[in-house]
């Protein structure tokens, strides 16, 4: 399961899989990233960007599909993700199973850094 980490906050998803979404800063295009909890960490199925632009370049083997660009990253599992909040874009979405929240539906809206890890002892 993977959970968000948010200071003293724990909030478990509830679910082994998910996607994190967010709007790029300056080119204001979409981002998705798939990623899925394993006993080696959190491990990212697919990342996807509707554009291109600002560092958000896709690599040479993603594949345009349904108007976003898709690809594999080339990432071991990690042990975690850190987010962080800037206030100069709208905040982190999760999606599970197709249903999209924000970040603030999990944890406080003014928490920073966010991090994203496989739950312990779960």
């Amino acid at each position: 399961m993977i959970c968000l980490v948010a200071g003293k906050v724990v909030a478990p998803l509830m679910a082994g899989a998910m996607t994190l979404a967010w709007t790029h800063s300056v080119e204001k295009i979409a981002w998705e990233e798939d990623w899925r909890a394993t006993p080696a960490g959190l491990e990212i199925v697919e990342a996807r960007v509707k554009g291109s632009g600002a560092g958000m370049e896709p690599p040479p083997d993603a594949r345009l599909v349904n108007g976003a660009w898709a690809w594999k990253p080339k990432l071991p599992p990690q042990a975690e993700i850190v987010m962080r909040r800037s206030g100069a874009t709208a905040d982190w979405r999760v999606c599970i199973t197709g249903a999209c929240r924000p970040m603030e539906a999990y944890v406080p809206p003014d928490a920073d850094p966010i991090v994203m890890k496989v739950c312990e002892g779960r």
